[in-house]
Formats: C-alpha cells, sequence, structure tokens
C-alpha cells in the first residue's frame, strides 16, 4: 500500500471509535475491577451523593471528591492497556470500535501491522495528549496525516481498512 492509495481516519471517526470502545470495552472492565476491588477503587456513595447535590442546582455539589485507590485505577488501567493490544494482535490493528467504523492502526512508514511497542509508546501517548488540554487529540482535525500526539510518539497511524469495506 502506497501513501497515495492510504485514506487516513479523522477526528469523527476516530471520536465514534472511541465512543464504542469505552461502550464494550472499558466500561465492562471498570465494573468488573469495581466489584472485584469490593468497592475499594472509589467511592461510588460519594457520587452519588455529589450527583443528587448536583441535580437539586446545590453549587457546592463537587466540593468533595470520591476517594479513589491508585492501586485499583492501575489495575484498571493496565487492565485496559492488556485488552487492547490483544485486540490490536488479534484484529491487526483494531479494537471493536474501530473494527465497527472500518479503521484501524498502521505504522505509519510501511501501513503495516503495529508491534507492541509502539502499541504500548501510542497508549502511554494518551497520557500527553490528554494533559495538554486534549490538543493531542484534536490536532487530527488539522493535520493532513489527521495523526494524534500518541500517534507521532508511536510512529502510527489509523487508516481506513479498505479490506474491511469488501
Amino acid at each position: 500500500m502506497s501513501s497515495q492509495e492510504v485514506r487516513y481516519a479523522g477526528f469523527w471517526i476516530r471520536f465514534i471509535a472511541s465512543f464504542l470502545d469505552t461502550l464494550f470495552l472499558a466500561l465492562p472492565l471498570g465494573i468488573l475491577i469495581y466489584f472485584i476491588s469490593g468497592g475499594q477503587w472509589f467511592d461510588f456513595a460519594q457520587y452519588q451523593q455529589n450527583l443528587q447535590m448536583a441535580m437539586s442546582g446545590n453549587p457546592h455539589a463537587l466540593d468533595n471528591q470520591p476517594q479513589t485507590s491508585f492501586r485499583w485505577e492501575l489495575v484498571f488501567e493496565f487492565s485496559v492497556l492488556i485488552v487492547a493490544i490483544l485486540f490490536w494482535d488479534k484484529w491487526r490493528g483494531a479494537t471493536p470500535g474501530k473494527k465497527f467504523v472500518h479503521i484501524k492502526i498502521v505504522d505509519a512508514k510501511t501501513f503495516k501491522d503495529i508491534t507492541n511497542k509502539q502499541a504500548i509508546t501510542r497508549s502511554l501517548g494518551y497520557i500527553p495528549s490528554i494533559l495538554l488540554f486534549g490538543i493531542g487529540f484534536f490536532m487530527v482535525a488539522f493535520r493532513k496525516d489527521k495523526r494524534a500526539l500518541h500517534d507521532l510518539l508511536a510512529g502510527t497511524a489509523v487508516i481506513y481498512d479498505e479490506n474491511a469495506l469488501l
């Protein structure tokens, strides 16, 4: 595949894929880990109280934030990473959300499958993408090659999977 045949996936299609992955991967994992932690991951009662206060119009609804367990948060983040890598490996650069919208992650130079090193670097690259006020994600909308900061760091690109469209 040459770079002229490549159709880079833009911001909105990637957003939809991420939303689907959150819904079908991260949320179920989060629920599972919450129950495995015996409720120690975060104080769900405080979330409920904050929500009730916010719904009643209380301006102090977010004054008290729930306590979270850093250990269980790491378990969750590591689990999401492992599951994503398993999908990338099995489905050649796609998670369920990406598979559903016919896009995949590839090496930016060769357009071949990514390595586990690239997958891990890309996942860790979400941190600076988020910490820079999300600019790392919004870059996709303004770049010709539609690469986000985490793609640049990992040497990856997200493209349409032309084989999936056949």
